[in-house]
């Protein structure tokens, strides 16, 4: 029996008590009203449900004496084996052996579906992350956004929603300029510009530009030398940088330039569209959008009095671009140093007419810093100010590096030990969720070397502790996954799948799938490799949300 199935029963249960109580107290009652949750002390059942707590007052009950009514007709409930009342009127159930031992079963069945669902149907949803200017190397920062943008993209995909990750190519503005002038520099042997880039990059990149160029660039003067250095050393660095993202396993269905805004004349369009909708005023020479009107703490200036945008029109034009591209939900996944872009982000939005925080979400990820030995790392090797995307792969590895930059919630700075992630023991956490899924395969080769085989499946039997825990846990996960979804934290699936996998690792302590000796094969031993190869599926399953690969032998 899965949480579904459990929820359905509770209230076919619920519904015919509360409306025996209190006429039309249980119209518009639906399962989702009445949440199951797994108890940390796993004394205390299967599933725990606050059902009572929550409808006593709707149908003026007590809720202790509604839990017990609720338990009553609960347990004659095919597949639950106890139900009891405690507490206040907490509802404890236990499911017995074969329901819950069913699920083994239904998992290998389900395979790679198995976590996946249909709630999400219908949300067409543009993902914006990385999006590091095209003047160097990924930072840390960047490489955090990268793993966990491209694992929001595989979770939202596997509720049924269609997701487009988008990298928001900056080629316009300032940097840029100072960029070219780095590339010249280096070009010429000159030091780089105090506002400019350093590191070996540079050097390479202004290499590759002067054999790129078909003709002499010393013979040009210097306004159409920075021009030629700036077309073919953007597009160079670029090329470099997805080519990165690809070897890190993240790859974007668009690439949107930013210069198509301004050069194609969005922004007048989305000015316009704003003015109709009467946002838009003139002051001092200069065009604004009335974003106080909308939360923000100060009107935006959009065109500046010399006519020239301001950093603000791009932003509208792009918001709105997504909008017209059919997008309902916009998320875009933004650094640490952003973080007071978002108010007037938001304002922008219900400018628009749309809903903050619906319409557009922004997800801001604080730093990432890097200790080996002990001692933090803070250069790059080829960057020179920064460690990069390929410095902390070249280190440990892109399952590590994916793996370790998911686990944690974005909302706080991470701390990545490289000693630990370089490690094959247990307190690497990627090693750890990686080994249990190999020793399932390994169980698996050994099971048929010994003549074990799925031939037979009696899930009652599966009634040890560690069977019952590790059950508990496999039904978990598309509730994880929904969730993760939901709150848009892939870091839950990963800390789900370390909990999975030491769930495991204990129960092949204690459980045997190949019989001892002369033992012969019986339908336990069968019937474990069921839920050996269901584990390793939902292992497998969630390592594929972050993008992580499942090892088969390690």
């Amino acid at each position: 029996m899965d949480p579904a199935a459990l929820s359905a029963a509770l209230l076919a249960v619920v519904t015919p008590l509360a409306e025996a109580r209190r006429p039309g107290s249980a119209a518009g009652l639906t399962a989702s009203d009445l949440p199951l949750e797994r108890p940390k002390n796993r004394d205390h059942g299967d599933w725990a449900s606050n059902a009572a707590l929550k409808l006593s007052g709707r149908v003026g009950a007590n809720p202790r004496e509604l839990a017990a009514a609720i338990a009553e007709r609960l347990q004659s409930t095919p597949g639950i084996a106890s139900v009891e009342v405690a507490g206040p009127g907490f509802i404890n159930i236990r499911l017995d052996a074969a329901a819950a031992g069913a699920l083994a079963k239904a998992i290998v069945d389900a395979g790679d579906a198995f976590g996946t669902s249909t709630a999400l149907d219908g949300e067409v949803i543009n993902l914006e992350f990385v999006s590091a200017n095209p003047t160097g190397p990924i930072h840390l920062g960047g490489t955090r956004w990268a793993a966990v943008g491209d694992s929001l993209a595989r979770i939202l995909a596997s509720q049924g929603a269609r997701v487009a990750r988008e990298y928001y190519f900056n080629d316009h503005g300032a940097q840029i300029d100072r960029f070219a002038r780095s590339l010249v520099a280096a070009h010429e042997g000159r030091p780089t510009p105090e506002d400019g880039y350093g590191g070996d990059y540079i050097h390479d990149i202004a290499r590759r530009v002067a054999l790129a160029y078909d003709g002499d660039l010393d013979a040009l003067d210097p306004d159409a030398k920075q021009e030629a250095f700036r077309e073919l050393g953007v597009g160079f660095m670029f090329d470099e940088i997805k080519r990165s993202l690809h070897d890190f396993g993240v790859d974007f269905d668009v690439y949107f330039h930013e210069n198509d805004v301004h050069a194609s004349g969005a922004v007048e369009r989305a000015v316009e569209r704003l003015r109709e909708l009467g946002h838009i005023f003139e002051a001092d020479g200069a065009t604004w959008l009335r974003s106080t009107a909308f939360g923000d703490d100060k009107d935006r200036v959009v065109v500046k009095s010399d006519g020239k945008p301001a950093y603000i029109s791009g932003d509208l034009a792009y918001y709105l671009d997504k909008r017209e591209r059919g997008f309902n939900r916009c998320i875009i996944m933004l650094g640490a140093d952003h973080h007071g872009y978002v108010r007037r982000l938001m304002a922008m939005c219900a400018a628009f007419g749309d809903e903050p925080g619906v319409n557009l979400q922004i997800l801001i990820g604080q730093m990432v810093n890097l200790v080996k030995d002990g001692q933090p790392v803070r250069m790059s090797k080829r960057a020179g100010t920064v460690v990069t995307l390929e410095d902390l792969v070249e280190i440990v590895g892109t399952d590590a590096a994916r793996y370790a930059l998911a686990r944690s919630s974005t909302d706080s700075n991470l701390d990545i030990d490289l000693d630990v992630l370089q490690r094959r023991t247990n307190d690497n956490p990627v090693f750890y969720v990686q080994y249990a899924h190999a020793r399932t395969h390994n169980v698996a080769r050994n099971a048929a070397a010994a003549g074990v085989e799925r031939s037979a499946f009696a899930p009652e039997l599966l009634d040890h502790a560690t069977e019952s825990a590790l059950l508990g846990a496999l039904q978990e996960f598309p509730r994880v996954v929904a969730f993760a979804a939901e709150v848009r934290e892939p870091h839950r699936v990963a800390r789900y799948l370390e909990e999975l996998a030491g769930l495991y690792h204990r129960w092949y302590d204690n459980c045997r799938v190949i019989p001892l000796g002369d033992e012969p094969v019986t339908d336990l031993h069968r019937t474990r490799l069921w839920l050996n190869d269901a584990t390793g599926q939902v292992l497998r399953n969630g390592l594929g949300l972050l993008g992580v690969s499942a090892p088969e032998r390690m």
